[in-house]
């Protein structure tokens, strides 16, 4: 049974006619003819009775009347709604970002997709960076934000910038008035960061011992914005992502160049290898990467 079956048989269904058919469906009587047969056959019974002078339907064919509307309103609604997504009137994408991108670059980028597609839904996941390349590898979201993870992760890495680490100090310290400052000033106050597993402290610690610098920890918290509330009230110092300079300067903290050494790590767009994204989601991709430029040198105060 075909959709071009059912068609014919519904439009001589309801108008008794199969020239009325034919005109309808722009088909010849005889296409028109071998389609009905097709369909019966298929069944396996008559349908119609056709007369020189009208066409009735059988016991069999009034009762197929009203599952081939359904059918083919089904098929038509499926039909419309895949063209939706594929022309974005319609569509859903789920992202997972880390939070210092979430709640800093994330919504400006979100305003410049909704104007271009309004009718698209995108469901935000605001989760530590681990969080977020387990996500994409579990394919519990098609895209995610992240600083670039290790080879091997199984996730394609498009890079949108160079993200590099700053100092935050107290808005009263010495610090605070200067261009820059260097790590082995900065570690000469308590110093305050995140918890592990937090990617930040993972590459902090590891970019330093590099360097043949241990990272001695005073307080810690899960949150960035406590980290910067504590920093603010005196308790230290701290370094964080530029991208979160205007998070660090909302809760009382100032933002200062970090020098010898310079840590810096590309963050970008994660998808799962060798898998084709939804329209939602390229389209949101491409925003990403035409709305956000690389961070820039941070300026010695915010």
């Amino acid at each position: 049974m075909t959709l071009k079956q059912l068609r014919a048989f519904l439009a001589v269904a309801q108008t008794l006619s199969f020239t009325q058919a034919c005109e309808r469906l722009h088909l010849s009587q005889p296409a028109l003819s071998l389609a009905i047969k097709g369909l019966e056959e298929s069944l396996g019974g008559r349908l119609l009775i056709r007369t020189t002078r009208s066409v009735r339907l059988t016991p069999e064919g009034e009762s197929l009347v009203a599952l081939a509307r359904r059918l083919l309103a089904d098929w038509d609604n499926a039909e419309e709604q895949m063209r939706q997504r594929f022309t974005l009137q319609l569509g859903r994408v789920a992202l997972a970002a880390m939070p210092s991108f979430a709640c800093n670059q994330l919504p400006s980028a979100l305003m410049a997709f909704r104007r271009c597609h309004p009718r698209i839904k995108v469901t935000v996941h605001d989760v530590i960076n681990e969080q977020v390349i387990d996500m994409v590898r579990r394919r519990h979201v098609e895209l995610g934000i992240a600083f670039e993870p290790a080879a091997g992760e199984g996730l394609t890495f498009t890079p949108l910038f160079e993200d590099r680490f700053v100092a935050v100090v107290p808005g009263d310290s010495p610090l605070a008035e200067r261009r820059s400052v260097r790590w082995a000033e900065l570690l000469m106050h308590d110093f305050i960061t995140l918890q592990r597993p937090s990617m930040v402290r993972l590459l902090l610690e590891q970019e330093l011992a590099a360097q043949g610098i241990e990272l001695p920890v005073a307080f810690e918290s899960h949150q960035l914005a406590t980290v910067g509330r504590m920093v603010a009230s005196g308790l230290g110092v701290s370094a964080v992502p530029a991208l979160c300079r205007r998070q660090m300067h909302e809760v009382g903290g100032r933002c200062v160049t970090l020098i010898d050494p310079v840590i810096a790590r590309p963050v970008g767009v994660l998808s799962p290898a060798g898998q084709e994204l939804s329209v939602a989601a390229q389209a949101l991709q491409e925003v990403l990467a035409g709305t956000l430029v690389p961070t820039a040198d941070p300026p010695a105060t915010l």
